[in-house]
């Protein structure tokens, strides 16, 4: 039997990296993906590239911040496929860096709107359908929420997903008496579009070639290679699906080996 036959997840944040291999992973290990972001193209481009037939995707525009979308979303669940058993939260403002000496605490509220509190508001619309049967909720964290990374400077990313996870413990707690399980993985340094992006620019900053920035980041880990936006993927459709029946409020790094706890 497929891992995920019968159940439906939805996936949060689907764009051209992450989201879109999650829901990818969940249909290819015999699911119903649900799919939400705020760019209704990109929501479009990656059901049609999923599920040419349409039979197992639904999608809809939604913004996280907004929680009537977010009602919204886990509605199309429900009424497109009767049920929800795990969420996937993979939308995220990751686009301002800085640390403290130049934040604008504007911004710093924005991610953590985003981040924090949007990710809570998506989990609290599944409830209902999630205490049903019980189910999984999966965070999608970063390696930067324990360890602050020397190439760049992220403070508000970080700060946003590490309350993300400490909130995860709590949830874990109070959700487990229905059998919904809490987890969150954090990924490092993910070869996916983010990362492509960064290595094409240090490298037309320094003048070097991108395979030298890439080694760069390669020779930080115990694996010879960058972990993958897929790798990331089926570590959450693990956590999703029964095999992780008795893991909750688990930090799951995704990294190459290059941080060790």
């Amino acid at each position: 039997m497929s891992l995920l036959a019968g159940r439906t997840v939805v996936v949060s944040g689907v764009g051209p990296g992450l989201g879109h291999q999650v829901a990818a992973a969940v249909v290819r290990d015999g699911g119903n993906a649900v799919l939400g972001a705020r760019t209704e193209a990109n929501l479009a481009k990656s059901a049609a590239e999923i599920d040419p037939g349409g039979e197992r995707t639904a999608y809809r525009r939604t913004d996280i911040t907004d929680e009537s979308q977010c009602e919204a979303l886990a509605g199309l669940a429900v009424e497109r496929f009767g049920r929800i058993d795990g969420v996937v939260h993979v939308a995220a403002l990751d686009s301002y860096f800085g640390g403290l000496a130049d934040a604008d605490f504007v911004t710093w509220q924005s991610v953590l709107d985003v981040n924090l509190l949007g990710s809570l508001r998506m989990t609290r619309a599944c409830l209902p359908s999630l205490k049903e049967r019980g189910g999984s909720v999966v965070f999608i964290g970063t390696q930067s929420a324990v360890a602050a990374p020397s190439q760049v400077r992220q403070a508000a990313y970080a700060a946003s997903k590490g309350a993300l996870t400490s909130a995860m413990y709590s949830l874990a707690r109070e959700l487990g008496p229905d059998r919904i399980r809490v987890n969150t993985v954090l990924p490092g340094w993910m070869w996916g579009p983010p990362v492509q992006a960064y290595v094409r620019f240090a490298a037309q900053s320094e003048g070097l070639g991108e395979p030298e920035v890439l080694k760069r980041l390669t020779d930080r880990m115990a694996l010879p290679e960058l972990a993958t936006d897929g790798d990331v993927a089926d570590a959450a459709v693990f956590l999703v699906s029964d095999r992780a029946r008795a893991i909750t409020g688990q930090s799951l790094l995704v990294n190459a080996g290059e941080l060790m706890r």
